[in-house]
């Protein structure tokens, strides 16, 4: 029979494949075999198990367990920060970066742009601009993810002229760093610059993707510019070969919807090469409350025999 130390690197490889696979199920019987085989109190395996329950979302498991191991890498305060953060739970995400930052635990690439998404979705302006200093100090000034991150906190908190000057500073951009930009500028109707971002982005030759195209028609959406959205949606299928999603036609019926075009939009959804869902369907039926379009209601129920939407049209 294998001895304990010959068997911790068997066990430390299945449960990495339950971090990246989810496998709740095979998790626990996983960690069922390490306590048989008296391997669990180690504390390489109670790291491993630590990652693979806040990988699954067991957040009280994980932390249960985190309670008991005695070194705590830096990766695995990453993993539960990440794991909160994903379930928004910021505060308790917040908690533990605190309690990181107490233990003098070095900080490495993957650990702020989690903090600073964080600090976004709290608008967590002052805390933010602490860790951008963090940022800096700890030499991650030009890591790509890490300035993105910056960018998004910055838009989400308001401070549009900190994101741009982020931004302008990079020497490197991709097209997160793009999008995130223009989507910030959307976020806060500065439409003008959504569109001068965009054009800029197509003349240095950076390509487009479904996100950014997503926060550019819905950008178009908002501030009701019909003909721009509909030179967006083309040049999305045409120039650049990006297959619409439901996320774009749902921009798109929303755009039009609003300003009053509820039989274009419905003749849009039936030339989808997408099966529509209910997000799409009561964008349209929204629109048909707005704008008193019983017709199109009443076709639309008959298509789709969804109670939530029956409710919707009820009230038109």
């Amino acid at each position: 029979m294998a001895k304990p130390h010959e068997l911790k690197p068997f066990y430390a490889t299945l449960l990495d494949t339950c971090s990246s696979t989810k496998h709740l199920k095979n998790l626990k019987t996983i960690h069922a075999r390490t306590i048989k085989f008296n391997i669990s109190h180690n504390d390489f395996i109670r790291t491993k198990l630590v990652s693979s329950y806040a990988s699954c979302a067991q957040l009280h498991q994980a932390n249960i367990i985190f309670s008991f191991t005695n070194r705590k890498p830096t990766f695995l305060f990453n993993s539960l920060i990440r794991a909160y953060a994903s379930l928004n739970m910021f505060s308790h995400s917040l908690s533990l970066f605190r309690q990181m930052s107490f233990c003098y635990k070095p900080f490495d690439c993957h650990t702020l742009p989690v903090v600073l998404k964080t600090c976004a979705s709290l608008s967590a302006l002052r805390l933010g601009q602490q860790v951008h200093g963090a940022v800096l100090v700890n030499g991650f000034g030009f890591n790509l993810r890490n300035l993105n991150a910056l960018i998004h906190m910055y838009a989400k908190c308001g401070c549009l002229v900190f994101a741009r000057k982020v931004f302008d500073g990079m020497c490197e951009r991709n097209e997160i760093t793009w999008s995130t930009m223009i989507g910030g500028y959307g976020m806060h109707g500065r439409f003008e610059e959504v569109f001068q971002m965009f054009n800029r982005m197509v003349e240095v030759g950076e390509r487009p993707d479904g996100v950014t195209f997503t926060v550019v028609l819905t950008a178009c959406s908002h501030g009701g510019f019909v003909e721009k959205g509909r030179e967006i949606f083309e040049m999305m299928k045409v120039r650049f070969g990006v297959k619409p999603e439901l996320r774009h036609y749902t921009c798109m019926v929303d755009l039009l919807g609003r300003v009053g075009l509820v039989e274009e939009a419905e003749k849009l959804i039936l030339k989808m090469d997408v099966e529509p869902d209910e997000a799409v369907w009561g964008a349209l039926l929204g629109a048909c409350k707005t704008h008193g379009k019983v017709d199109v209601a009443e076709r639309v129920e008959e298509r789709v025999n969804w109670t939530e939407l029956s409710v919707v049209a009820s009230s038109i």
